[in-house]
């Protein structure tokens, strides 16, 4: 297949990239030129999706038999493509997010469960919506929270930061709230299985790890990646109510029970998650964290001590 992913240089782009070569696709990247192409040969379109007649114009002469929408958070972001390919493409790969469910008392999240109409992802659901209307043969995956090597999102860095420099690690509430977290491996590995998949068109996929884990335990488990003792952790709770941060974010996850079944997704897409917690956070921190040189970072831990400093 002729593939368009769009972005395709940061994190989900580049793991994609690669399975999709490996596996003899050609790929064509649509994006700002900002970064290199995460292998040599691989072409590279540049120009600014929310430019929707750039878009058009860049991308007017092209032919793809799929396309993989990694970073449209609007319906405005998505909506020249489809109307530039529609009716031209076997399938269209959406990259939703579970953060579009309605918080619920009944977990894990499942595909059909009631959306959020507050939600900051409100937009992907909306596009959702708008691929159905148009009758695209499209797939959506909704990722709960994604991890592994160069994640931009200080997810996992925040636990490797306090815990590389032996600092009390700040959690918020009981710590025992749960939430998952799913290896950007494994991510575009159901990504890349929904291709030739007639199961897949017109269906919505939970993709993550296959555990929950606590908020302490996410602690615990970043310990034993950095082959740290738990016994060694100092693991502070404390009530995010009584503090006003303003802008500032005193924890990188949702405080609130986060987590979406992924048995859809096991059971037709023919994929498992490959990393368990602990070796995926040992991947990320030896094959990202360290090599980026983070551990000799000066960080600001002024949220945190605000939070110690009053406890």
């Amino acid at each position: 297949m002729r593939i368009l992913i769009m972005g395709g240089t940061r994190f989900i782009g580049v793991y994609l990239t690669k399975i999709l070569v490996e596996a003899g696709h050609e790929v064509v990247l649509f994006n700002r030129g900002n970064k290199p192409t995460p292998l040599p040969g691989v072409k590279q379109i540049t120009g600014d999706r929310l430019q929707p007649e750039v878009l058009k114009e860049k991308l007017a002469g092209e032919h793809f038999d799929a396309i993989f929408d990694n970073n449209g958070r609007e319906l405005a972001d998505t909506q020249p493509l489809v109307e530039l390919f529609q009716g031209k493409i076997q399938h269209f790969v959406y990259v939703s997010s579970a953060g579009v469910y309605l918080p619920t008392h009944q977990l894990p999240h499942r595909e059909g469960d009631a959306i959020d109409p507050q939600s900051r992802h409100r937009g992907k659901y909306e596009t959702e919506a708008y691929l159905t209307e148009m009758g695209l043969p499209w797939t959506s995956i909704r990722p709960t929270y994604i991890y592994g090597p160069q994640n931009y999102n200080d997810l996992e860095a925040w636990f490797f930061d306090r815990l590389v420099r032996d600092r009390p690690l700040p959690i918020p509430g009981n710590g025992l709230h749960l939430t998952q977290f799913g290896h950007v491996a494994d991510l575009a590995t159901a990504m890349a299985s929904v291709l030739g998949n007639h199961k897949a068109i017109g269906q919505i996929y939970n993709i993550s790890g296959d555990r929950y884990v606590t908020f302490d335990g996410l602690a615990y488990a970043c310990a034993a990646a950095l082959g740290k003792s738990p016994d060694s952790l100092s693991l502070v709770h404390y009530n995010p109510r009584d503090f006003d941060f303003g802008k500032s974010k005193a924890f990188p996850l949702r405080v609130q029970h986060f987590c979406a079944d992924i048995h859809k997704a096991t059971t037709e897409l023919d994929w498992l998650p490959q990393f368990d917690l602990v070796s995926g956070l040992k991947d990320s921190f030896e094959q990202d964290y360290l090599v980026s040189g983070r551990d000799r970072q000066e960080i600001d831990f002024s949220v945190d001590d605000k939070i110690l400093e009053s406890i």
